[in-house]
């Protein structure tokens, strides 16, 4: 078998991401139906801007969705980002994912307008993509490297969305969703490591 082969614990690792991605994707999916059931009741428990109550908004408003428009729209990026943040590692992705949710939320109670609610899992899409390009840059991974350069090429269009200016569409999550992404890969980076002497190195001369 040759060394560039996956081992068998990576190729477990990979299902393991794949179920993960999976479930996350269907919680999302049940809880759109169970907030169109509920006549859009769960829509009010997004993030509302430096309010109280707007704070709990930051736990669940990266589950939720506007109608199935919007979580359809969401649904394939997060399938595929949230497998590639949990194939290096569950452990380490879950906390990537968790670092993200609370910088995006955090960022956008403090930012969004006032009287807004903001929902939807764009918010760790951006932060994902940004980690994903991010973390080979900072471990200096040639596999990450080049699965940052993949993923950046699928849905790196996805960052104009941080800007300002398109109407109904909380930029302020996207901003600070990719800036905990950024954030995450940084906290998270494994340093290259050095390479041992080899015998002949360690003789002296």
């Amino acid at each position: 078998m040759s060394q560039d082969s996956p081992t068998r614990p990576q190729r477990a690792n990979w299902l393991r991401a794949g179920i993960w991605s999976l479930c996350f994707v269907a919680l999302l999916w049940v809880l759109e139906a169970t907030d169109y059931i509920s006549g859009h009741q769960l829509d009010t428990l997004g993030i509302q801007p430096r309010t109280d109550a707007g704070l709990l908004g930051i736990v669940f408003a990266p589950v939720l969705h506007f109608g199935w428009a919007h979580l359809y729209g969401n649904t394939l990026p997060a399938l595929v980002l949230g497998f590639l943040v949990l194939a290096s590692g569950i452990g380490r992705g879950i906390v990537a994912t968790l670092i993200i949710w609370v910088v995006g939320g955090v960022g956008v109670w403090l930012m969004s307008p006032p009287g807004s609610i903001t929902a939807g899992t764009s918010m760790l899409i951006f932060g994902w993509l940004v980690y994903v390009i991010m973390r080979g840059l900072f471990s200096h991974s040639a596999v990450q490297i080049v699965i940052g350069i993949l993923a950046f090429l699928a849905y790196g269009g996805l960052l104009l969305g941080v800007l300002p200016g398109q109407t109904g569409v909380s930029w302020q999550g996207h901003l600070f969703g990719a800036i905990g992404g950024a954030l995450a890969a940084w906290l998270l980076n494994d340093p290259p490591k050095k390479q041992a002497p080899n015998k002949a190195q360690k003789k002296a001369a």
